[in-house]
């Protein structure tokens, strides 16, 4: 489809928030594609552009909300007609990137303690002219850098902020990150039962409302401690949001307790003098309790891909000189020979070279049944080897394994941010000085309305430390992450969060059928011998003839004949006959199997068999009669069943108020008949992948949200321009899918899995975002007034990050 009124492109499909279009003075210039790329990223309501220079395409994903498709479109077209015009005028940061080729970068980030510090990451990070996309995950510790940017520059950027950024490239890298979460998290520990130890005294000193100078220093030497041991970090990070003019929770935090602590010291020596030193103590313990239970949490949320990161094995059986040598799985390089023995778990992709043996790859295809192994056959990273031994020849290590690819997968989805998330960022970002200037405002308030200022400062502080930018920034990415590990578990694999959201909101899916509702195999479903045939001596003919066909219906035939362990007779002659079947010549006598036309014109009568072929063809089978030396002996009916629990799964959909429709390129006789069979009302037979893809835009223009389910190949056109692709990936092939979503193994019940736990992820972060939004909303204007202390809200503070992941977590039990 084309667009009038821009020259320079035309518009290949719109959706609500994507529109690609081709441009052809793009096409193969990888130069004027970066320049455009890199310029539209930067306008507003431009939320990612993905060029594609060898078609001179571009995909746009945009807010029609900041940017409505027609001025998108115009200023696009302007964009290549002035390149075209003026091909050196060029920015210096696009110049730059001209010349640097685009990359990505994932790393893992320590030291961010609230949404803030992800967004102050964030944030810094796009204000370099390299980069492209910076998303940085608070709840995954995670981030994502595009651009033509190194990516030691990435973490020199990260690292002066005060952060620690380390490299997550490998599966390997990976798994050594997750041992050091679970150090932090022992470590967590300790600092909270050493924090708790000391100030249970101190609150009860405190209490007693006492003002003994030596009970005083006794708070003093156990508050003081607490400040600046367990709760010294949270100082630390405050005094470089500091140095960097910037401020997070940390800074809320160490204000608040700082400011306690602080008033505290003079009444060391005057009697009359309030102190706080058990509020300060309780202030910091509370957020290190708070802290340590989400960070628990967390560790629950990210279990998935925990899980399968610990696939990975870090060690390797490498054949050298003909000796066996263990070595680290970082130093396996592709083309070395790995032993694989009995129980252990393949290390790398690869290839049998030697040995044999059942491997489970349940971890790929979802499948409980071993895989039998041998000379030849492929292995992939991570499966568990059976009780054989054989040896691999290493195809694809570390990052390129089918395991690291998966990984990826689910890191994308984990990593990515809804629509709906934006709002939670805006808010995030300018949180904490409002919260400072909310308890400014709060401490003069009550000094001139004439309260002490002990008073006015503790229920300053109480602002300071109910406010929780935390909650917000973790409503929605827990949620996705254990929407979207879950879905990994179950053989689902969602490549961005954005899929996630979209497949909520369906209401429609078009089904491909061969190799998607069906199994792609047509196999032999009747066989009808002549009452004169020996049908054990016939078959034998038969397997003989269709030995050396390479049609699809002559392979159906001879994996039939030998599944009835029919030995073949011998065949001298062999003849493929293209649209009407073959011939050979088996044992001294003419065979022939094809259809009615073949038989016409050798002269052979077959009345007695077309009705029944007739009706065979009505049923959606296709009827193949089988002659001999001039005589109709025989007539099979070759159809491609259903998928086993095809019927179930549709009825699934049906039930959650979904419409299915079947697009297919087969007659529809035969789609009619397996639409039948599986529940679907609607059929579009003879459907060409052009076809498909307006079948998808006319129900688009009514109203329709729109999934697609497709092998991935010739239903590409319909995938992309669908709300949400939905792919039936082979389990080597699924870092490839280009669609939203990979459903491994074939197995379509699975959709209706999707779409049932992207409806309840929804519901969660929806009551995530309610939760952490009111929460602020009542928790800012009660402290403010006076009607929480210090310690209260603190408390309040760190449960309501904890409350949030917890709801997330019940996803766990969908």
């Amino acid at each position: 489809m084309t667009s009038g009124g821009y020259s320079n492109l035309h518009v290949v499909h719109r959706l609500q928030r994507r529109v690609r279009v081709v441009a052809p003075l793009l096409a193969r210039d990888d130069e004027r594609c970066c320049i455009v790329e890199i310029l539209l990223r930067k306008r507003p309501g431009v939320r990612d552009v993905r060029a594609v220079p060898a078609l001179g395409s571009l995909a746009i994903h945009y807010d029609p909300c900041q940017l409505p498709e027609a001025r998108l479109l115009t200023s696009v077209d302007d964009l290549i007609g002035r390149l075209a015009a003026c091909p050196p005028a060029r920015p210096p940061a696009a110049r730059a990137a001209a010349d640097a080729p685009l990359q990505e970068s994932s790393l893992a980030i320590e030291g961010m303690s609230c949404a803030s510090c992800a967004l102050l990451i964030e944030l810094s990070l796009r204000r370099d002219p390299r980069v492209h996309l910076a998303n940085v995950n608070f709840a995954a510790q995670t981030a994502v850098v595009r651009g033509t940017i190194g990516r030691d520059e990435v973490f020199a950027l990260v690292n002066r902020l005060g952060y620690r950024a380390q490299a997550m490239d490998t599966v390997a890298q990976r798994r050594l990150l997750v041992e050091r979460e679970k150090e932090r998290l022992a470590l967590a520990k300790r600092r909270v039962v050493v924090a708790a130890a000391l100030t249970a005294p101190v609150m009860a000193l405190g209490m007693a409302m006492h003002r003994s100078p030596a009970l005083r220093l006794l708070e003093f030497a156990l508050a003081t401690p607490v400040l600046f041991g367990p709760g010294r970090d949270i100082f630390g990070r405050a005094w470089q949001m500091a140095q960097q003019r910037s401020a997070n929770m940390d800074s809320l935090i160490a204000i608040g307790a700082g400011s306690a602590y602080l008033y505290s010291l003079p009444g060391l020596f005057l009697r009359s003098h309030h102190v706080y030193f058990e509020a300060a103590a309780g202030i910091v313990s509370f957020v290190l309790l708070g802290r340590f239970l989400e960070e628990r949490a967390k560790g629950q949320a990210s279990e998935a891909i925990r899980k399968l990161i610990e696939l990975q094995v870090t060690t390797a059986v490498v054949l050298r000189d003909g000796r066996e040598e263990m070595v680290p799985i970082d130093l396996v390089v592709a083309g070395d020979l790995l032993r694989v023995r009995p129980g252990a778990r393949i290390p790398a992709d690869g290839v049998v070279v030697a040995g044999s043996s059942e491997v489970d790859e349940a971890m790929l295809s979802g499948e409980s049944l071993p895989v039998g192994k041998s000379c030849g056959d492929p292995v992939h990273a991570g499966c568990v080897n059976g009780n054989g031994s054989f040896t691999l020849r290493a195809t694809a290590v570390g990052a390129d394994t089918v395991l690291a690819g998966i990984v990826r997968l689910v890191d994308q989805a984990q990593g990515s941010k809804l629509p709906v998330q934006k709002l939670a960022d805006r808010i995030a970002q300018r949180f904490v000085p409002a919260v400072g200037g909310v308890a400014g405002l709060t401490l003069g308030g009550w000094l001139l309305a004439g309260s002490p200022p002990a008073t006015a400062l503790a229920h300053a502080i109480a602002v300071l430390l109910i406010a929780c930018p935390c909650a917000l920034g973790l409503a929605t990415p827990t949620a996705i992450m254990v929407g979207t590990g879950q879905a990994a578990r179950r053989g689902i694999y969602i490549r961005n969060g954005e899929a996630l959201e979209s497949a909520a909101g369906l209401n429609t899916l078009v089904f491909d059928k061969t190799g998607t509702i069906t199994q792609g195999r047509p196999v032999v479903t009747d066989f009808f011998p002549a009452a004169n045939a020996d049908p054990v001596r016939l078959l034998a003919l038969m397997a003989a003839a269709e030995a050396g066909s390479e049609h699809f219906l002559g392979r159906a035939i001879a994996a039939w004949c030998a599944a009835q362990a029919i030995v073949p007779a011998e065949c001298s002659e062999f003849a493929a006959i293209p649209g009407r079947g073959v011939r050979a010549v088996c044992e001294h006598r003419t065979v022939l199997i094809g259809n009615s036309a073949l038989l016409a014109e050798a002269g052979i009568d077959c009345a007695a068999s077309k009705a029944q072929a007739a009706a065979l063809a009505d049923q959606g089978r296709t009827p193949v009669f089988v002659a001999v030396d001039g005589h109709a002996l025989a007539l099979l009916a070759i159809a491609d069943q259903p998928r086993a629990g095809a019927c179930e799964a549709i009825e699934r959909l049906h039930r959650l108020g979904i419409e299915t429709v079947m697009a297919t390129g087969d007659v529809a006789a035969v789609a009619r008949q397996i639409a039948r069979q599986v529940g679907i009302g609607r059929v579009v037979a003879r459907a060409t992948p052009a076809d498909k893809l307006t079948l998808i835009h006319d129900l688009q223009r009514q109203g329709r949200r729109v999934g697609m389910i497709g092998d991935g190949i010739n239903d590409a056109p319909a995938l992309t321009a669908a709300d949400v692709g939905l792919a039936i990936g082979s389990a080597a092939d699924i870092a490839l899918e280009a669609a939203d979503i990979t459903l491994v193994g074939g197995d379509i019940g699975r959709v209706a899995a999707t779409i049932e736990l992207s409806r309840q992820t929804m519901r969660i972060i929806r009551q995530n975002l309610f939760w952490a939004l009111g929460y602020n909303v009542v928790a800012i204007p009660v402290a403010a007034a006076g009607r929480l202390s210090p310690m209260i809200a603190s408390a309040a503070m760190a449960l309501s990050s904890v409350s949030v992941v917890s709801n997330s977590l019940r996803l766990q039990k969908s």
